[in-house]
């Protein structure tokens, strides 16, 4: 009898269970459509009864203007009701991705670093070895310096991605390592000197600006490709989205290179001279170029001139830098000053004078100014929309600066010496969240195949770099004055219609086909006619455009009837 006694109370207590639940309603809600199926309710419509917080959370209008691309789209020209719902749904779409990514902030858990001085203690008094005693043993080994005291001075590049290192020195000496862990791929000497270096779209290719000619060898120190075609080129810029190499060289020209196809897009004579002070802006992918008059000029591969031109200094400049986002341009010059520009209105925001002529810029993805003057490295905070009174960190160092870059995605600043190579801790420089689909750090092999046919295949045309990339969407529509002008300006217009009623005369002269051919003669009369005059008005403009001169040459001159 005591299974029975126990039956009878497991029984009892599924039934308390159950009517348990039957008041609580926590049934799956279940309906019967017109075809006689089940149909489940939805998760969301469950939560609705018990969920205090239904539905997504709100984000803040600021966090969706961040991510926001252009104005939502008008349907108010369209005319089949077809085409309003599906321009309706695409704006639908866009719309849910752009909250969505908004509401996606919330997963970016990495904070950008800082710094906490003492009380009455400025941060530009702080030295390398009290920060790297103040953080964790992973940052502190990322404060190292190279002695290479037989070849510099070194040029330095970064990979996109942050990993990779690559140092060349002016005497022939090139090597490429991965910084992070200190492992060496490859060092070799050119045997000639070296004026610039840098990474093409992956970090196993790097291309050296030699004394001739520019070369591209691999992580193995293997020459791949001699590129005659480049002859003498000083400086160098890699723009990864259109697979274009730009070169400046001693002669006065700027070329770009498509080292996807091997062939040289566009090379342009800047008459500006020797050309040593080049960068891009990564908004757009102009190029910039600092001449010796003080001017700073921007190119595009589509045009002969300079989009750009705007004198900056009274003396020769010597560095310019432009941030990530294209909105400030740092200008250093000989006179020991250094401007910063809006990009937009290409007006002078802030001015700054210092001891010595600043040789080096260059800004960082959170928009830290470093400033290579002498033996003496200086980064400002916050020195674009007001004027920063002192350095954020100062740095001096044991030789002269040669070049300086942040590497990108650390809290780092690498520094080229004359004898050697330094990399030092900015904290706040490097941004904290990766994005990996754009250049990822921790990429294995296989992941960098695919990203370099993804690349490959979402290669932008030279011909789409402009100044402003949001004027590839919309639409040229002449307005109504440029359309009468245009219509001015041409020498052959369409005749007014003439209406010619000839007078009847005699009854043999006043047949239809007689009547239709004294028509036809009136009018081509009145077309030539109008054709003389305005081949006259022609004449007259090339008349003033060319005024009469006693000269040798006067014979090519266009003759007047």
């Amino acid at each position: 009898m005591l299974w029975y006694t126990e039956l009878a109370k497991i029984k009892e207590k599924s039934i308390i269970k159950n009517q348990h639940y039957f008041a609580e309603d926590k049934r799956p809600k279940i309906r019967f459509n017109k075809h006689n199926a089940f149909q489940r309710r939805s998760v969301e419509q469950d939560e609705e009864f018990f969920d205090p917080f239904h539905g997504a959370p709100e984000v803040s209008s600021e966090t969706i203007k961040k991510y926001k691309r252009g104005e939502s789209i008008n349907i108010d020209g369209i005319k089949t009701t077809r085409q309003k719902i599906n321009f309706m749904k695409e704006d639908m779409k866009i719309k849910q991705s752009v909250q969505q990514a908004a509401r996606n902030e919330l997963l970016l858990t990495e904070e950008a670093g800082y710094i906490e001085p003492d009380e009455n203690k400025a941060t530009y008094r702080i030295e390398q070895h009290e920060i790297a005693a103040a953080v964790d043993i992973t940052s502190a080994s990322k404060l190292f310096s190279l002695s290479l005291t037989e070849f510099g001075p070194y040029k330095i590049k970064y990979s996109r991605d942050g990993r990779h290192l690559v140092l060349g020195g002016r005497l022939g000496h090139v090597a490429a390592m991965d910084w992070v862990s200190k492992q060496l791929h490859c060092e070799i000497n050119v045997m000639e000197s070296v004026h610039d270096i840098c990474w093409l779209h992956l970090p196993t290719m790097f291309a050296v600006a030699q004394k001739k000619w520019v070369f591209i060898y691999d992580l193995q120190g293997v020459e791949l490709h001699c590129i005659k075609r480049l002859d003498r080129v000083l400086q160098m810029e890699f723009l990864p989205y259109h697979f274009l190499l730009a070169a400046a060289s001693e002669t006065g020209f700027l070329s770009w290179l498509d080292i996807s196809t091997g062939q040289r897009i566009a090379s342009t004579y800047t008459r500006a001279g020797r050309s040593n002070v080049m960068c891009q802006n990564p908004y757009n992918a102009i190029i910039a170029l600092g001449e010796a008059n003080g001017c700073v000029t921007m190119w595009s591969p589509n045009e002969d001139k300079a989009l750009v031109k705007i004198f900056c200094q009274p003396a020769a400049i010597k560095s310019v830098a432009i941030d990530n986002r294209g909105l400030y341009m740092a200008v250093a010059g000989l006179d020991r000053s250094m401007k910063i520009y809006d990009v937009r209105t290409y007006k002078c925001l802030q001015s700054y004078k210092f001891r010595s002529s600043a040789g080096f810029l260059d800004f960082s993805q959170r928009g830290l100014l470093s400033v290579g003057m002498g033996n003496v490295v200086e980064v400002y905070k916050d020195c674009c929309t007001q004027t920063a009174r002192t350095p954020y960190l100062h740095h001096k160092a044991n030789d002269v600066v040669s070049d300086l870059q942040f590497c990108p995605f650390e809290d780092i600043l690498g520094i080229g010496y004359n004898s050697g190579f330094e990399s030092i801790l900015i904290p706040g420089a490097g941004e904290p969240n990766i994005d990996s689909f754009e250049s990822n750090p921790f990429q294995t092999k296989s992941q960098m195949k695919e990203m370099e046919v993804k690349a490959v295949l979402e290669k932008i045309q030279p011909e789409l770099i402009t100044l402003d990339p949001n004027l590839l969407g919309s639409i040229d529509i002449p307005s109504l004055q440029e359309k009468m002008e245009q219509l001015k300006s041409k020498p052959y217009v369409k005749p007014p219609d003439i209406e010619f009623e000839p007078r009847r005369k005699a009854k043999s002269r006043s047949k239809s086909a007689k009547v239709f051919k004294r028509k036809k003669i009136f009018k081509e009369t009145a077309k030539r006619e109008l054709i003389k005059e305005s081949v006259k008005k022609e004449m007259s403009t090339i008349k003033e455009k060319y005024p009469k001169s006693e000269s040798v040459l006067g014979r090519f001159r266009p003759k007047m009837k």
